[in-house]
């Protein structure tokens, strides 16, 4: 089949469908374009950025026909985040594309077909993950940042609030960054291979109110790591351990083989609630 679309060229589709990632699909000539941040109905004008055999992606760059779906983010970062997906469509809305993937995996994979349930939703559907992990990097300015990494890339976006992670995790890598631009701690740099600190991890306990905290480091400790445990435990009662993690290899995966424990038992407790429907 001849393939009817070419990179950095634009183009007016129709959006058709919603993958499973959220991603809008559109069809020329019975092509598969997936389009990030368009929703089923919407016309939009798009740009090709990567055409392969059997698809392509685009971006887009105006909508001509907007959704009654659609909603304004409410994130600054949404756009260059790899975190979150749907945050510009109605909630309601997210959970039945969300039953829909599920349906159709089923369909797909299964001879017996059967009939998936509902999604079942949030009463609030913000602040609500128990595991936050931040990168920890410099800024153009020199100052120690954390955020989370750019869709498929390594550069980390600070941001403001995060809508879906806990506020007492931001709160807690907000303190240890101050505390490590305030003490001159150094920070992990990728191309160097040094530095000491490069993630926060904090867990918490929805239900307990427990909290975990993580530094995974570069190096086997750093200066006045005393000083931010017993500052830390001052400011946040409910941290009830604090561990360090070391990692010094040159990887992208997070977590390192080498576990102390600063503070505390090195674990944390919640209760799970149950839901028979």
């Amino acid at each position: 089949m001849e393939i009817p679309v070419e990179k950095n060229k634009e183009y007016i589709v129709e959006i058709v469908d919603n993958g499973f990632q959220g991603e809008g699909i559109a069809k020329i000539n019975d092509f598969t374009i997936f389009i990030p941040g368009a929703i089923k109905g919407e016309k939009v004008k798009i740009l090709v950025l990567k055409v392969l055999k059997s698809h392509a992606f685009a971006k887009i760059i105006e909508i001509l026909k907007s959704s009654n779906l659609r909603k304004d983010a409410d994130c600054n970062s949404f756009k260059r985040c790899g975190g979150c997906a749907l945050r510009h469509v109605m909630y309601e809305e997210t959970l039945i594309m969300k039953h829909e993937s599920v349906q159709n995996l089923v369909n797909k994979n299964l001879k017996r077909k059967i009939q998936v349930e509902d999604t079942i939703g949030m009463e609030n559907p913000y602040f609500y993950r128990n595991k936050a992990i931040y990168p920890v990097r410099k800024n153009k300015e020199g100052k120690a940042v954390f955020g989370v990494f750019a869709n498929r890339t390594h550069d980390v976006i600070e941001f403001d609030e995060c809508m879906i992670q806990t506020k007492i995790s931001q709160e807690i890598a907000k303190t240890v960054i101050d505390f490590i631009n305030e003490n001159g701690i150094t920070v992990y740099d990728e191309k160097t291979l040094k530095g000491a600190f490069r993630h926060i991890i904090i867990k918490y306990g929805m239900n307990t109110d427990e909290v975990m905290c993580v530094f995974v480091l570069n190096e086997e400790t750093f200066d006045k790591e005393k000083e931010l445990v017993s500052m830390l435990l001052k400011r946040f009662e409910n941290i009830k351990t604090i561990v360090k993690n070391v990692n010094k290899e040159n990887t992208n995966v997070i977590l390192g083989k080498k576990n102390v424990i600063l503070y505390g038992d090195g674990y944390i407790k919640d209760k799970l609630r149950w839901i028979f429907v």
